[in-house]
């Protein structure tokens, strides 16, 4: 039987979702309070009186963000539709981790945030909400290149700074040393072990994946001339995280050029409570599926596309 309170909350209900009345209008028609409106639509929810389906791309993207925290246990997941010229996806994904890196720094006491490079990156500092953050550092977490370019990591690190009003140490030393040798002998001196331990400090490092396509920055831009990408496949490399290239499982891989890197070791990031990879695209579905398998993130920045294609990988099925 129905209960004459049911009668009510179905007829507001109908009133809201239905003909678009507001919460005073429909308090005024009925002759009720607008608290006792607002009341009965929460219970109309709650009961299941009404249930609401978000007919929207984005309803597939918040169900695979839930699948990627509560299976692959990251701290979060942001997935963006997958738009139609894939060159949007960097400035997407940078809106994106903007929005999120903006809001966890309103919301949490936050002294070290290292940052990598990218064109991904370029596009989350454009949409940082400027701010007075005085005791920040922003730290460049690699070296940068030795010749300029906008997506250099200095300038990705003092762009940010200047955006948040926050101080900025840079990591100054080129991407790669000539040898393994000479990087042991550049992170020997006292002004580097300071800087990696401050690196390794970090409470937060956003970062961004590379693959071995020529969409790569890294690879148009940063490879010694003595190495290939036919090289880095063939020891097995998918992609690589600040420098340094790793296999399908997230392992760096055996060659020369990861001991050449000049960047805190992949494995060291497991030392910042909060990693957030943004990084999107079908030509990095492999190296975002590997990074993950690995448990370099805790948080991903990623479109639905590529995300549904690495999680496809990572249960072992193809992407």
């Amino acid at each position: 039987m129905t209960r004459p309170e049911e009668q009510i909350e179905a007829r507001v209900a109908w009133l809201y979702y239905m003909e678009g009345l507001t919460q005073a209008e429909i308090a005024e028609k009925l002759k009720m309070t607008r608290l006792r409106v607002n009341r009965m639509l929460v219970e109309a929810r709650t009961s299941g009186l009404v249930s609401i389906t978000l007919n929207s791309r984005f309803a597939s993207c918040l169900a695979l963000e839930r699948v990627f925290v509560e299976e692959l246990g990251l701290k979060a997941a942001i997935i963006i539709p997958t738009p139609e010229d894939p060159d949007l996806i960097p400035i997407l994904l940078g809106q994106a981790t903007g929005e999120y890196l903006s809001t966890y720094l309103e919301e949490n006491q936050v002294s070290g945030l290292g940052l990598g490079w990218g064109a991904t990156l370029r596009e989350t500092i454009r949409n940082m909400r400027a701010g007075r953050y005085p005791g920040l550092c922003v730290n460049s977490m690699m070296g940068g290149l030795t010749h300029g370019l906008e997506l250099n990591t200095f300038e990705t690190a003092s762009g940010l700074a200047n955006r948040l009003n926050a101080q900025c140490q840079y990591l100054a030393a080129p991407i790669y040393a000539g040898s393994p040798d000479s990087r042991d002998i550049i992170l020997a001196q006292d002004v580097f072990r300071e800087t990696f331990e401050r690196i390794a400090a970090n409470d937060i490092a956003v970062l961004s994946i590379g693959d071995l396509s020529e969409r790569s920055l890294l690879v148009r831009y940063g490879l010694p001339r003595d190495v290939s990408t036919d090289d880095l496949r063939s020891r097995g490399a998918v992609g690589d995280i600040m420098g340094q290239f790793y296999d399908e499982n997230g392992t760096p891989i055996d060659h020369p050029l990861n001991r050449r890197a000049i960047a805190l070791p992949l494995d060291d990031l497991s030392r910042i409570p909060t990693v957030v990879l943004t990084s999107g695209g079908a030509n990095k579905t492999r190296a975002v599926a590997g990074a993950l398998r690995a448990k370099r993130a805790s948080v991903l920045v990623c479109d639905e596309d590529t995300a549904r294609q690495a999680y496809a990988l990572l249960r072992g099925g193809t992407a």
